[in-house]
């Protein structure tokens, strides 16, 4: 990254100011802005999530929120209720207390002197969700939204669950915010009151994961602030983009097909990273891209940026397995409008082991032809890595052939031209389960010719919600049904001489929790399909080879690594007991901001395990250590959550303990039982 120093505009920051909302407590906002703004007001700019302005934070916003201030934009980012240093507690996710806070800073943004009355949204992950969520609500003051990493849909495309079957980053994310949102204030911010709002906070908090495996189905609790309800509440101009290997790489694409405003996508190799910051990379020159949207839509500058493609996305080549990646190789291609009209679906009837010959989207397959079964042990899926990785540690699939050996695989012939596929593909399946709640996994791979196969994309069926995610029904064990199983979208190049490998297995542990049971499967093959979204390879790539510049920020915030971090992402499988682990770190050492004197440390551990193939043995446990310290003021988190089941219920237990030196102020347990409704 290019760091910059002489920007249009010298800039002013305000590290600590309070935003009152309307029953009558405080979020704390740190702003960035033109010196001149005194003067000669600007749009406001904001950036609004639960992960701790002050410190952790601090450098990633460092590098953004000081570079849009010196293009000419009040750049102001807000703890949420009961993070950082906000008072209040924060309960869960995107509640409407949440959303009403996010209305009441922006009208207050608009009434400041130095803000023009016009402001923006922006953000990645919550920060994405936050602003595409309130844009749906429609403040008076907001002029456009740019996000990053989001989904429109909270039950059926975030990391909650997958076409109804819980994944494993349920129980991760929930450990997440479990930690983060029982850490203490700054003393040094909110002085000696610090101790106080850490109570209120560590005494209203209970795991999440209890209320997300409440709701088990689509209800009111997961249409609540999903924008896919009703597109048409979003009204603002859209700027969004995402990366394949992120778990987010489907929501672009919907929302460029559904909303009716002005609305640019880009998706890129990434994992869940903002586009300057981009690993797998080549990242871009994503903030320039902000400055030139921001012109034009709160500005009012006619700098062409609605021109080109309404799509920009980065079309990868063929590459080894591999848990990371620094590049992905491919180029950039651009689509007029979506869905494209350069898309075809194109339609592969699978017989015995093999994809067969394409067919158009209309076609149909024969009936004839005896099933393929296959009961997949519990080991199929250790190598799937993460729903959304983050390239560190790493956390990308691995070659796909051990998984394969657990699953139903159907090869095409080695092509004997290149195909490229742009979108996301499906699965129709005829098939019938021996159990009453059965789930199946898809895979597309490119195979190479010596045999190591690249997972590309994915999807996941709860076969008892086939049909519907609101209304799910068991299954008739023996009887036929017709599914479909969408795959995450994706833009992959296939060379001459590799084949494209379907895979099918009845478990992904421990991306998504398995069923009750083992289940046998059975694939009426000749009356089942694949469908490619296939982009002529004579197609133009409407776009420059470079359409993005190089990309830049202002320079980071200075920072110290006291102790190092670890990563560490471990397949351990023992041969006597056959206990079978997958362990995760995620340890950022301890770091020291030198311009507040303060040392930060956090330290993540998921374990998840099973037994030889119980499908009552799996189990997931987080634990968190979160830690502060400055002078003689040293205060310390560790939350663990770990959740199990039998074939009729699901476990939760769960401890919380804060400390103030080594000495524990407080502590809480929580052991709770939830059913599994046809989970």
């Amino acid at each position: 990254m290019r760091y910059v120093t002489n920007l249009p505009y010298e800039t002013k920051e305000e590290e600590h100011v309070t935003i009152p909302m309307s029953d009558g407590v405080r979020l704390s906002a740190h702003i960035w802005r033109p010196t001149s703004s005194d003067q000669e007001p600007v749009p406001a700019v904001l950036e609004y999530i639960p992960y701790r302005k002050r410190d952790l934070t601090a450098v990633r916003d460092s590098i953004h929120h000081p570079y849009l201030a010196g293009h000419g934009y009040a750049c102001v980012r807000v703890d949420l209720r009961g993070t950082g240093d906000s008072e209040g507690v924060l309960r869960d996710e995107y509640l409407e207390r949440e959303q009403a806070d996010a209305e009441e800073v922006l009208a207050w943004l608009a009434e400041q002197p130095w803000c023009d009355g016009g402001t923006g949204m922006m953000g990645i992950s919550w920060g994405a969700f936050a602003a595409l969520q309130v844009a749906a609500r429609r403040p008076p003051s907001l002029k456009a939204i740019a996000i990053a990493s989001f989904t429109d849909d909270r039950h059926a495309d975030d990391m909650h669950y997958m076409g109804g079957a819980l994944l494993s980053d349920n129980l991760a994310e929930a450990g997440t915010m479990f930690a983060y949102g029982t850490c203490p204030p700054d003393p040094a911010v909110v002085g000696e009151r610090w101790r106080e709002m850490w109570h209120e906070r560590l005494e209203n908090t209970e795991p999440w994961v209890l209320e997300w495996l409440r709701h088990q189905r689509r209800d009111d609790y997961w249409r609540h602030a999903s924008v896919c309800e009703d597109y048409t509440s979003v009204r603002c101009p859209v700027l969004a983009s995402s990366g394949w290997a992120d778990g987010y790489s489907n929501a672009v694409t919907r929302l460029l097909g559904n909303l009716d405003v002005p609305r640019k996508g880009l998706i890129g190799p990434w994992s869940h990273k903002f586009p300057h910051l981009g690993e797998p990379g080549p990242a871009i020159g994503y903030l320039q891209e902000l400055v030139r949207w921001w012109d034009h839509w709160l500005k009012g500058v006619d700098n062409g940026v609605m021109d080109g493609p309404m799509l920009q996305a980065w079309m990868q080549d063929s590459v080894p397995p591999s848990t990371s990646y620094e590049e992905r190789p491919g180029r950039w291609v651009g689509e007029p409008h979506w869905p494209s009209p350069h898309i075809t679906p194109v339609t592969h009837p699978l017989s015995r082991h093999r994809i067969g010959p394409a067919q158009d989207a209309t076609a149909t397959t024969s009936e004839a032809g005896a099933a393929m079964t296959v009961r997949s042990p519990l080991s199929v899926g250790q190598f799937a890595g993460k729903w959304a990785s983050y390239n560190a540690p790493p956390d990308l699939p691995y070659d796909q052939r051990e998984e394969d050996g657990g699953s139903l695989v159907f090869d095409s012939e080695p092509l004997t031209e290149p195909v490229e596929i742009l979108g996301s593909p499906s699965v129709e399946l005829d098939l019938s389960v021996s159990e009453p709640v059965a789930l199946v996994a898809a895979r597309l791979s490119d195979v190479s010719p010596d045999g190591a196969a690249t997972r590309i994309s994915y999807g996941i069926l709860n076969l008892t919600r086939r049909d519907s995610t609101e209304s799910p029904e068991p299954l008739e064990p023996g009887r036929r049904y017709r599914a479909t199983i969408p795959l995450n979208g994706v833009a992959q190049a296939f060379p001459p001489g590799h084949r494209i490998r379907l895979s099918l297995s009845t478990s992904y542990w421990p991306l998504a929790w398995p069923a009750p049971k083992p289940a046998l499967l059975s694939v009426h093959e000749h009356s089942s399909t694949l469908t490619l979204p296939v982009r002529p390879l004579d197609e133009p790539d409407e776009v420059p080879s470079s359409p993005f510049g190089e990309p830049e920020g202002t320079p980071p915030l200075a920072m110290t690594q006291v102790t190092p971090p670890e990563e560490r992402w471990d397949v351990k499988r023992d041969l006597i007991d056959y206990r079978s682990e997958l362990d995760i770190v995620k340890d950022r050492g301890t770091v020291r901001f030198e311009d507040i004197g303060l040392e930060a440390g956090r330290r993540a551990h998921e374990r998840y395990t099973t037994v030889a193939d119980d499908f009552t043995s799996v189990g997931g446990e987080t634990t968190w250590t979160m830690r502060f310290r400055r002078d003689d003021w040293d205060v310390r988190v560790v939350t663990h959550t770990r959740l199990t089941c039998d074939e009729t219920d699901f476990f939760v237990d769960a401890t919380l303990d804060a400390y103030e030196a080594d000495r524990r102020v407080f502590s809480r347990t929580w052991n709770e039982k939830v059913p599994r409704d046809l989970l």
